[in-house]
């Protein structure tokens, strides 16, 4: 079958029942795709969820997940295409982007987590992929985040990748992840209950008058083009933060137009590889996709992607320590203009 917006979508389950879904180009040969043979047992992941009666906040209780795959060989990554003598998560030997359920997953039954793999090639990051290649990536979110979005016991839908082993990733093949949360995070209930104060106070979306706000502003202002902006928020509490923006006010991936996705994958590729170029190597990383709501407060919300790093110089990581941790506040050694200045001097 083909996504909206023309890549081509395969469909097929994994042994233990799972799906997995191959994004090729549209004009790729037609995928036939190949058994998964190593006969696993249908997964039983033990799944609770708590409510925190001192902040409302859901806890989520995953104690199959410690038995996960951790740091294994290169050449024993489950992420790879298959290859004789090593059967892994995608059977096929070679593959654009594939997406499957995940086999630990932090949600299952209300909710769902899925695994996204960029690339086929191990030694990739995100940042080396092409511009076409970082598109078909969107694509895969934007099909995933609607479909993910239209099931009954899904109230958010977050698409993000870490990066680094500083950031605690033990796969290191080139991957993001989906979690289909069956409650709305805390972050989003923060964000959405200061938009609900400023659309009763100002009539208008918090979030577009930050953007308008930040490209008026400019000096924060780390690259535009004609549909996006990325900028260091005004207020970022990691040393390295920068937000990318539409220019029109979207609700989730899956709604933007075709020259929008064109223009995300131009800009996003271009803050990684300022990220890259600030220290000389690869910049630790996560990048969380904020989209609005399924259901409540959807019209508060507004598509935006937040990219983070822990790395506050080149040989020194920020730890979130006793007033982070302990109290949520933040103290940062990074000035927010400092750290613009920087990333726009990287690429130039």
């Amino acid at each position: 079958m083909n996504t909206p917006r023309g890549a081509r979508r395969t469909d097929t389950t994994l042994s233990d029942g799972r799906q997995l879904i191959y994004y090729d180009p549209a004009d790729a040969p037609v995928r036939v795709p190949l058994e998964d043979t190593r006969g696993l047992l249908a997964p039983k992941p033990q799944v609770e969820l708590r409510t925190d009666p001192l902040t409302g906040d859901v806890i989520t209780y995953a104690t199959h997940r410690n038995t996960r795959t951790y740091l294994p060989p290169a050449d024993q990554c489950p992420l790879d295409a298959t290859k004789p003598g090593n059967p892994t998560e995608i059977p096929d030997h070679d593959y654009n982007v594939a997406v499957f359920e995940n086999r630990f997953p932090s949600f299952a039954g209300p909710g769902r987590a899925e695994v996204v793999c960029f690339t086929s090639d191990h030694n990739k990051s995100f940042t080396d992929l092409s511009q076409g290649e970082a598109r078909l990536v969107v694509e895969a979110w934007a099909d995933r985040s609607a479909e993910l979005r239209a099931r009954p016991d899904v109230e958010y839908v977050f698409p993000f990748e870490n990066r680094g082993s500083e950031i605690g990733v033990t796969l290191s093949h080139p991957h993001g992840q989906i979690y289909a949360y069956p409650f709305l995070p805390p972050r989003i209930n923060t964000l959405l209950a200061r938009a609900r104060e400023h659309q009763e106070v100002a009539g208008s979306n918090l979030f577009a008058d930050v953007l308008a706000a930040e490209r008026k502003e400019g000096t924060r202002i780390i690259a535009e083009n004609e549909n996006w902006t990325a900028f260091v928020p005004e207020a970022a509490r990691w040393p390295v933060e920068v937000h990318l923006y539409p220019h029109r006010h979207l609700a989730g991936i899956a709604d933007l137009s075709t020259t929008e996705r064109d223009d995300f994958a131009q800009l996003y590729l271009d803050v990684l590889r300022r990220f890259d170029g600030l220290y000389g190597d690869r910049l630790p990383y996560i990048a969380a996709w904020h989209e609005a709501p399924v259901r409540v407060d959807r019209e508060l919300g507004y598509l935006h992607l937040e990219l983070l790093s822990i790395r506050r110089a080149a040989d020194k990581i920020k730890y979130l320590a006793g007033s982070e941790s302990g109290m949520g506040a933040f103290i940062s050694d990074t000035r927010p203009e400092d750290v613009a200045e920087t990333l726009r001097k990287v690429g130039s």
